[in-house]
């Protein structure tokens, strides 16, 4: 909900339709073409999530529920609730496990700058070091 004469924007993330994304099923807030500062996205995460990276996005992610990993460029870090974890652009990442995670996305989300490398098997993380 934005008042085009008030300085804020509020949105109700639990009352935005989910949509898919590499992790599992997101729902997006502070999407606005208008104002791209950043966007704020909570995320269930799927068994099949995929390693993908962003060239200009950083993402900042608060495990909110649950335990497992998140996979950066290839080393599994253990995470469970208030981990905190600061992903520069072109890290290749994915989470992994029971998780829900808020993501905040500095500038605000952009569907054209999610990458795949191309001889990835979505199934599998690639090269990972534990």
């Amino acid at each position: 909900m934005q008042n085009p004469e008030q300085n804020y924007i509020i949105e109700q993330i639990d009352e935005i339709t989910p949509v898919k994304c590499p992790c599992g099923l997101s729902r997006r807030a502070f999407l606005n073409k208008e104002d791209s500062t950043a966007s704020m996205h909570t995320v269930e995460i799927s068994k099949d999530a995929r390693t993908h990276y962003h060239k200009k996005l950083t993402e900042l992610y608060l495990i909110l529920e649950g335990t497992g990993h998140v996979e950066l460029d290839g080393q599994l870090v253990p995470v469970k609730p208030w981990t905190t974890i600061q992903i520069k652009p072109l890290c290749r990442h994915r989470a992994i496990g029971n998780l829900r995670v808020l993501v905040v996305v500095i500038p605000a989300f952009d569907p054209k700058d999610e990458w795949f490398d191309e001889t990835q098997n979505p199934s599998q993380p690639t090269n990972v070091t534990l």
